[in-house]
């Protein structure tokens, strides 16, 4: 791939994404619901469809010459991901189905297995429900106690707050990295520093991080972080779990089955080494092939480019959506540069319903996100029902940004003329 100076990032890579050229009730199309799901590059699309046209066949269980293409693909994107996001080993990196199954899988096999009644949990309001509910399962479960970190006057994590919750009962810290909704960027390094003084363990949910910034688990020195592949242009169905090596393998399997097994025998079993002792049965292969191609993809363009143009986005986003008075937009502002957040917005516009919104903009050939974002917690803390959200991604524009205020501000005008 190359690159021309004089040209957006966005100019440069919008071919490579079919998706984008086409109408939506006879408008173009304008997407800016990234945080739910990214578009697919044609390198992944490609890559997908050559795994089922020309080597189809299961991993690591055959001799024949399919199989053993099949699996050198699926086990080099391995080396991919965690050279993506630094991690020390391969053996470092498991594949899940997405970001749920990883978070799922350390509350089950070290949750279960390490926590007592008394000990403390510390996540936050800002939560996506993924990063909540196994949680309060693992909680009842155990007689473990949840404790949740508040925000600050920006509405952003309450770091002065979290030290107070920390104490010896502390056993897990888990926070996302940035927030889906209000877009803050939590500073992860400190709090994995604060956190293991007291001899605690921290999960990063980094779904939000990981496809829109460098993330380097070695610095940020968590102890595992989750993420899912169709946020980073890969497909659905697929994500990875880093968790540092000591601490995988003193976990138990989660799922049980195929794969994972060294040897069965009708009493007992045992298990395969890291990190095929967590993939349970036959995997996604095509799916992980295809997440390897897209970083691929996202290496070739370098995510430190992604960051600094989707920064460049973002004030320009934030710039024109406070030029609108019925507008509140939620999470920290952005600096002249766009940086200190993610590139996405959640809103609320007067006594417009964020549903009516959404479903207006989407005749318009808009298209953003309406509702709780699954933050259902984080939207009762800040006393809304919902917000509207329009997030932005690397093959985005200006351009894109201006159809879409201009249609926000004819929807308002309409729903003003109602309320007038």
């Amino acid at each position: 791939m190359t690159f021309t100076p004089t040209k957006t990032l966005a100019d440069q890579v919008r071919a490579d994404f079919p998706i984008l050229n086409q109408e939506v009730n006879g408008k173009p199309l304008i997407y800016l619901d990234n945080a739910a799901t990214s578009q697919k590059p044609l390198l992944v699309l490609n890559r997908l469809r050559d795994y089922y046209e020309q080597y189809n066949a299961n991993v690591h269980r055959g001799a024949h010459t399919l199989s053993a293409k099949a699996t050198d693909a699926y086990e080099a994107t391995r080396d991919k991901v965690a050279k993506f996001v630094n991690a020390a080993s391969r053996q470092e990196i498991v594949y899940t189905r997405n970001a749920s199954e990883a978070i799922n899988l350390i509350a089950y096999s070290w949750g279960m297995s390490n926590l007592q009644p008394g000990d403390e949990i510390i996540l936050s309001v800002m939560e996506h429900h993924s990063n909540i509910v196994p949680w309060q399962l693992v909680a009842q479960k155990t007689g473990a106690v949840l404790k949740f970190v508040e925000l600050t006057s920006e509405e952003t994590f309450d770091l002065e707050q979290f030290k107070t919750l920390l104490s010896e009962k502390t056993k897990l810290v888990s926070t996302v990295h940035v927030s889906n909704t209000l877009g803050c960027i939590n500073p992860v390094q400190e709090i994995c520093a604060l956190a293991h003084e007291y001899g605690a363990k921290v999960l990063i949910d980094a779904c939000q991080s990981v496809p829109h910034m460098p993330v380097d688990v070695q610095q940020i020195d968590c102890d595992w972080l989750v993420a899912s592949g169709h946020k980073m242009c890969a497909p659905t169905g697929i994500g990875f779990l880093y968790g540092k090596f000591k601490l995988l393998e003193s976990m138990p399997p989660f799922f049980g089955g195929g794969e994972m097994i060294a040897e069965v025998f009708l009493d007992h079993s045992t298990y395969a080494e890291l990190p095929h002792k967590f993939e349970a049965g036959t995997p996604a292969i095509g799916e992980a092939i295809a997440l390897g191609a897209a970083i691929d993809y996202l290496s070739s363009i370098g995510m430190d480019k992604i960051h600094a143009y989707e920064a460049e986005l973002t004030a320009y986003l934030f710039e024109q959506l406070q030029q609108i008075p019925e507008i509140r937009i939620y999470g920290p502002k952005p600096d002249a540069n766009g940086e200190g957040r993610a590139a996405l917005a959640a809103f609320t516009s007067g006594e417009v319903h964020a549903n009516d919104l959404s479903t207006l903009l989407d005749q318009e050939g808009v298209a953003i996100r309406s509702g709780h974002h699954c933050t259902q917690p984080l939207h009762r803390f800040l006393g809304l029902p919902g917000t509207a959200r329009a997030s932005l991604s690397f093959y985005n524009t200006r351009e894109e940004i201006d159809v879409f205020i201009k249609a926000l501000k004819d929807t308002l005008e309409f729903f003003g003329g109602l309320f007038g």
